[in-house]
């Protein structure tokens, strides 16, 4: 049994070191993946209408991963009696995808290479964002991947079809996602508030097949009620915008809106999701270090990271 890294004399505490996520290998040459899970950065925040900075989201969730990576294989849960994430879940970092400045369409289609090489090999997709316009090339990739039900936990609905001509910017992805004859369906929770989305977008939304939940709906109904929801048997592809939490413990992001999810609101639908369902995607988006300077933001963001990943593949364990 190969040693780990303290064991054979080099501690490799987080702060030391590559920040790739969660301190996994990186895997430069994209035909070589070889794993269960692959990260891919996509650094790409021209879609924005208000605050820029996403673009620094992967750097940042990278950094803050590192927190969680102490050398040692997995992460024992005392609540669930269970050890998440052990040494036979093999994830590995793409790196990023290229990003062309100002270039939307090339950018969205390098980034849809990538999750095309992550599939091809195999591996679940965990893409972290730049701005949610990523979504769209993410969702793009699964056109030859059956069908799949997209569970989004937002402030936002996402779901403009077209503004002053813009179609692929951060309100879109939720409607080009619609568009799909392949996506045969959507939940989206914690939305709320003033939004992106006008009431026809609203309108539309439900009668192309959303369910759509306050953060209020979301607490009254309470988690096993609201996951009920979600169709049997769909594989799920999620999407989570950072801002779909409360800025109190989530100020780092674009559009931030006060009313938000609180952690353990959004863990426990994710965990009940992963036991009852086929992930197939994951997308974590609208992380913008520069607003947090205190870093909980992305550190945020790497927890349900990691803790979606532990309860996905313990739930493939136990099938």
């Amino acid at each position: 049994m190969a040693k780990h890294g303290y064991e054979a004399g080099r501690l490799n505490l987080p702060f030391v070191g590559i920040s790739t996520f969660g301190k996994r290998p990186y895997v430069e040459d994209w035909d070589s993946i070889d794993a269960d899970v692959a990260i891919l950065g996509a650094p790409f925040d021209f879609g924005t209408q208000w605050r820029s900075g996403a673009r620094f989201g992967p750097r940042g969730v990278r950094e803050a991963s590192t927190l969680f990576s102490f050398g040692h294989a997995g992460a024992y849960d005392h609540e669930d009696d269970a050890t998440y994430l052990p040494g036979d879940v093999r994830i590995v970092d793409m790196g990023d995808a290229d990003i062309v400045h100002t270039d939307t369409m090339k950018s969205h289609a390098n980034i849809e290479a990538g999750v095309r090489a992550a599939l091809k090999a195999g591996a679940l997709p965990v893409v972290i964002g730049g701005d949610h316009s990523v979504n769209i090339p993410c969702v793009n990739a699964f056109d030859d991947q059956g069908d799949i039900h997209i569970l989004q936990i937002d402030a936002h609905l996402d779901f403009v079809d077209e503004r002053h001509g813009v179609r692929f910017g951060h309100g879109n992805p939720m409607r080009r996602a619609a568009d799909k004859d392949y996506v045969t369906g959507l939940t989206q929770l914690g939305i709320r508030n003033v939004s992106s989305t006008a009431k026809e977008g609203y309108d539309d939304a439900r009668a192309m097949g959303s369910d759509i939940l306050s953060v209020r709906q979301v607490r009254a109904l309470g988690p096993e009620a609201t996951v009920n929801r979600i169709p049997d048997g769909a594989r799920i592809y999620i999407t989570i915008d950072i801002d779909a939490f409360c800025p109190s413990i989530a100020p780092g992001t674009g559009t931030p809106s006060h009313g938000g999810f609180l952690y353990y609101d959004v863990l426990e639908i994710l965990q009940l999701v992963a036991q009852r369902h086929e992930v197939v995607g994951i997308d974590l988006v609208e992380v913008a270090p520069d607003y947090d300077p205190t870093g909980s933001t992305s550190i945020l963001a790497a927890q349900v990271l990691l803790n979606l990943l532990g309860f996905i593949f313990h739930a493939r364990a136990q099938s």
